[in-house]
């Protein structure tokens, strides 16, 4: 609860953020004059703090810009003045592009954010498992990092030491809980077979990935590596032989 409402919090203060960089640019178009410049200059000029929010703070804060902008926009510098009625075709034409332009933009941004955010938590995921000695703090280590990247309400990460040891179960966070069945589910294997699997229950805020989402498969594949590389080794000829014959279930 603690982590959600500091995301809203900090979501509602960008965007607050953003609106004043727009209100602060209406201010400097009023001081040029609006019979100075005309209605294409002040759309190019209304994109720059849209495109800065939405580059800076993501999609959120991006499109509470635009539509701030949109509104000052038709309110003061579109006719009839100090109304958000559009008297000309050309005026509703120069909005209706300004808001397509936005909206594109910052959806693209979003789009480079993400992947951008998804590249980093995985180099952070392989150094930090490289880090590992054991295989409970491999299964803790991507429990946080899954858990933190897609905001989740619940990760569990299960896996099983050797064929006759039982299944481990490993939570994030560890006073989490998920109901019902898992939202997501994604195996854990290995060249021998299924070693484990990763449960993850979608929280209020995050998004999870597809089933076939290749930065999953990335996660898997690390993960796998990761306990198979410090298994215990009394148990990795056993594990490794009949691994593929005991699959957790």
């Amino acid at each position: 609860m603690n982590r959600h409402l500091h995301f809203t919090a900090e979501l509602l203060r960008n965007s607050v953020y953003a609106v004043l960089i727009v209100f602060a640019t209406t201010f400097v178009l009023l001081l040029v004059g609006r019979n100075e410049i005309g209605e294409g200059v002040i759309a190019l000029t209304y994109l720059v703090p849209v495109i800065w929010s939405g580059y800076r703070w993501g999609q959120g804060p991006g499109m509470s810009a635009a539509l701030t902008a949109a509104l000052s926009f038709d309110f003061l510098f579109i006719p009839p003045f100090y109304t958000f009625t559009v008297g000309r075709l050309e005026g509703w034409l120069v909005l209706a592009i300004f808001l397509a332009v936005a909206v594109l933009l910052i959806g693209r941004f979003e789009a480079n954010l993400s992947q951008s955010r998804e590249m980093t938590f995985m180099y952070e995921l392989s150094s930090a498992l490289a880090n590992t000695r054991t295989q409970d703090a491999v299964a803790h280590t991507a429990a946080r990092y899954i858990q933190r990247l897609f905001q989740a309400a619940l990760v569990n990460v299960i896996y099983q030491p050797s064929v006759q040891s039982p299944r481990i179960v490993v939570s994030e966070p560890r006073d989490g809980k998920g109901e019902g069945k898992p939202d997501s589910l994604f195996p854990i294997l290995n060249a021998w077979g299924l070693i484990g699997e990763i449960q993850i229950w979608r929280g209020e805020y995050g998004k999870l990935p597809a089933e076939d989402s290749q930065l999953l498969q990335n996660f898997t594949a690390q993960i796998a590596k990761a306990l198979e590389r410090t298994q215990p080794v009394e148990n990795k000829e056993p594990a490794n032989g009949l691994a593929s014959k005991s699959p957790v279930n």
